[in-house]
């Protein structure tokens, strides 16, 4: 492909956050050019778990998206998470109250098959035109437009740039200036098994925050076909620290963890282990400039305490589509006229953030962490405040007060 396309809006990376926004674009009528450098399906290294919050985000892009995850034969419905204390006590919690409605609050997948299915929306859609195996490789700036030039010789050139490339993103290095820090970024590793014993039977996922990786845990979730995707994660800074190793913590763990070792005696490794980059949402950016914005892991939307990604991803996808639209009605793309978007989706995340963050620095105490556990699985009314956290900011906020402590400890 040799050739210069026209287009009002760009974006740069098909996944959740790219291929959400160009879907929300088309539901406001807006047209656009939406590119990635990889041919689809392909792979994406992650938890593969769909919160509540991705729920949320695809309602409000069409309600029938549910209807389909829900008959899907690869997507799996999780009613809940277990916390495992670093002591190895078990604290089921289930997402609010849900768990006898028929639709699924979350969902669990792999991301090769939820990045295909959202991207086939976009591909299908009359008003977005793809280009898939389109390695975005420079930028320039001509007049009132930048100029994007592929691998294969391509130049789009566009009004509008939406950067949605993923957490090693070039656009938000080379042209947003956005810098990764340690102290603010992640590192995981995933692998896939079969034979995992043990598996929640309502597909609840698990977080085990084991003492030798503090402040990050290990996860199991449920996958369909009795498949789980497993791995471990950790602060950049705390692991380098620590001289840790993930690979080998993940297989020690496995191998000597008192809960671990029986569940995983059967269990087979399917395909590589693969690591994987969190630029971590704890430290506020600047997100937008002059006829660009970034979205999802390009703009660093990681929970610091959850490891959520896909639900903030398509929700910076949503603000994204309304500020594009603002631009071209009032034909304006300049960085002070774009910053509403920064504005507003910090506005509905940053609190967010904040409290994860110090919940992320509270795990580093193991001690108190058991005592909470221990206290919850003993206390029905704790037990129904902490399911409640993870739709209430509120009640989350409690965590991180001294006088929650206290009272437990007199209850």
């Amino acid at each position: 492909m040799s050739a210069e396309i026209n287009t009002d809006i760009l974006i740069i990376g098909a996944g959740p956050a790219g291929a959400g926004t160009a879907l929300f674009l088309a539901k406001q009528g807006i047209s656009c050019v939406l590119t990635d450098k990889a041919t689809f399906p392909r792979d994406k290294v992650c938890g593969d778990a769909l919160s509540g919050k991705v729920v949320e985000v695809l309602k409000k892009l069409d309600p029938s998206y549910l209807e389909e995850l829900n008959a899907h034969k690869k997507f799996l419905g999780s009613w809940g998470v277990t916390f495992v204390s670093p002591n190895g006590e078990s604290l089921r919690v289930p997402f609010g109250k849900r768990e006898a409605q028929s639709s699924s609050p979350g969902f669990i997948t792999k991301r090769l098959d939820f990045d295909q299915w959202l991207f086939q929306k976009a591909k299908n859609h009359p008003l977005i035109t793809t280009y898939e195996s389109a390695e975005i490789r420079s930028y320039e700036r001509a007049g009132e437009h930048i100029i994007a030039h592929s691998k294969d010789g391509a130049a789009f050139r566009t009004r509008l740039v939406i950067a949605c490339d993923g957490a090693y993103s070039s656009f938000a290095k080379n042209i947003a200036g956005i810098k990764t820090e340690a102290a603010h970024n992640c590192f995981g590793l995933r692998a896939y098994y079969s034979g995992v014993s043990g598996l929640d039977s309502a597909n609840f996922i698990e977080l085990h925050f084991i003492k030798d990786v503090l402040p990050g845990y290990l996860w199991i979730f449920p996958l369909p076909n009795g498949e789980a995707n497993v791995g471990i994660g950790m602060r950049a800074d705390k692991l380098n620290k620590k001289k840790i190793n993930l690979k080998k913590a993940l297989e020690k763990a496995i191998r000597e963890n008192n809960v671990l070792r029986e569940r995983f005696s059967r269990a087979e490794l399917l395909g590589e282990v693969k690591l994987f980059g969190l630029p971590l949402g704890s430290l506020k950016r600047k997100l937008s400039g002059d006829n660009y914005m970034l979205c999802g892991d390009a703009a660093q939307l990681i929970d610091p305490f959850t490891g959520e990604g896909i639900g903030n991803a398509l929700m910076s996808g949503h603000y994204a589509a309304i500020q594009a639209a603002r631009c071209l009605k009032s034909n304006n793309f300049s960085e002070q006229f774009i910053q509403q978007y920064d504005q507003e989706l910090y506005q509905r995340l940053w609190s967010e953030f904040q409290l994860s963050y110090r919940l992320q620095q509270l795990v580093n105490f193991p001690s108190l962490f058991n005592f909470v556990v221990r206290k919850a699985n003993s206390n029905k009314a704790l037990q129904e405040t902490i399911s409640c956290m993870f739709e209430d900011m509120d009640m989350r906020a409690r965590l991180k007060t001294p006088a929650f402590y206290f009272k437990l400890l007199f209850s």
